[in-house]
């Protein structure tokens, strides 16, 4: 089966009505993420949807996403590859501010 490309033209649309002050502070975190806005939104709520298991196993492992740069796929197939501990130690070496989750204990 052929994949369909992404185009922005024919992607779902949803019309966000934000709090003040949060478009602006989604335009930070993604601007020092190195993406779009748009792809830090999509980021974060796939995030949160595989953490609530709400996402088909199948999308989430998909490296060809079209939100995902070429540095985030290196980085996410190297994750891949590390133990749970390992990714825990490493998500709490760039995330000091973060409480230790009790899955991770």
């Amino acid at each position: 089966m052929k994949q369909a490309i992404y185009s922005s033209r024919t992607a779902d649309k949803f019309v966000v009505r934000l709090p003040d002050g949060m478009r602006e502070r989604i335009a930070d975190v993604a601007r020092n993420h190195h993406r779009s806005m748009n792809s830090e939104i999509i980021a974060r709520l796939e995030q949160s949807m595989l953490q609530e298991g709400a996402l088909d196993d199948d999308l989430s492992m998909r490296l060809d996403r079209p939100e995902l740069s070429l540095h985030e796929r290196e980085l996410l197939q190297h994750f891949r590859q590390l133990s749970r501990r390992q990714q825990n130690a490493l998500v709490a070496l760039i995330a000091p501010d973060t409480e230790p989750s009790a899955e991770g204990a």
